[in-house]
């Protein structure tokens, strides 16, 4: 028959093997789980790296003439210098006195 130190000793063996493998497993499950916030990270900076690259693109542009004119026309409703403004009105609208 097995000494009562020899089965404390393998009891003891046991415990400290299912402990470990059971904080691994709990290990291997973060860092899953940081992997995964990972890839939603890279995807989010990578969408941001694109947002700002477009602004970037959009402020070269109105920083040029044709980018005023069209910042102008379009935000201010403005002409330039020989257009000629054509209002056109659906018929079910009355017609207001300028």
């Amino acid at each position: 028959m097995p000494s009562l130190k020899r089965i404390a000793l393998i009891v003891l063996a046991v415990l400290g093997l299912a402990i470990a493998v059971g904080y691994y497993r709990f290990e291997l499950e973060r860092i899953a789980q940081i992997r995964a916030a990972i890839g939603k990270s890279e995807e989010l900076l990578k969408q941001k790296r694109q947002s700002v690259q477009d602004y970037k693109e959009k402020v070269a542009f109105y920083k040029t003439e044709e980018g005023a004119a069209h910042l102008a026309r379009e935000q201010y409703n403005l002409v330039g210098a020989g257009e000629t403004v054509i209002l056109l009105r659906s018929p079910d609208v009355q017609a207001e006195e300028y």
